[in-house]
């Protein structure tokens, strides 16, 4: 099996430099090409079967790469940012490491939930759909790291940043 994770398309929030988390928002003008873009670098593989986030942002990127059934999976939405959702990154003074398993300042969704969600997807997904060939995953770029994290380990140094994803970038993982 291939699994493809695709980004989902650039929204305003993403250009202004805000939280998003949870917040349901759109991708813009600049998401709706980038999508267009994914749709035809990946226009010659056949999915077998298509997740996505029930975001609007991962959903709406899905359905323009994908035309047919899209099956939407609440453990593969974004980390929740609690009360920073919103609020631009430039306006939090104080310093919140999103990858400290305790932190859960202005009531962030802590990270062995998260990663437990996403892990739990991909070991369902590998369990259940084993004998497809081609399956495509849009998602966000918190779930993008910790889907690095669980097909290939832990980023050297702890550096997750190196694991993040752009808007409508893909990355994609050979499974036996």
């Amino acid at each position: 099996m291939t699994i493809y994770i695709v980004r989902h398309g650039q929204t305003d929030w993403n250009l202004e430099g805000r939280y998003a988390g949870r917040t349901d928002i759109p991708i813009n003008e600049t998401g709706i090409k980038q999508a267009n873009i994914i749709k035809e670098e990946l226009k010659e593989i056949t999915f077998d079967k298509v997740y996505a986030s029930p975001l609007k942002r991962a959903y709406e990127t899905a359905k323009i790469i994908y035309d047919g059934d899209i099956i939407t999976d609440e453990r593969i939405i974004e980390r929740s940012n609690g009360d920073l959702d919103g609020k631009l990154k430039s306006e939090i003074k104080d310093k919140i490491d999103f990858n400290d398993p305790n932190e859960t300042k202005y009531n962030i969704e802590s990270i062995n939930n998260f990663r437990s969600r996403i892990y739990s997807f991909f070991d369902d997904l590998l369990q259940n759909d084993k004998d497809l060939e081609n399956v495509l995953v849009v998602t966000h770029s918190g779930v993008g790291i910790y889907a690095r994290c669980y097909f290939e380990g832990e980023p050297e140094n702890n550096d997750y940043t190196k694991y993040k994803i752009a808007n409508c970038q893909f990355i994609k993982f050979d499974v036996k």
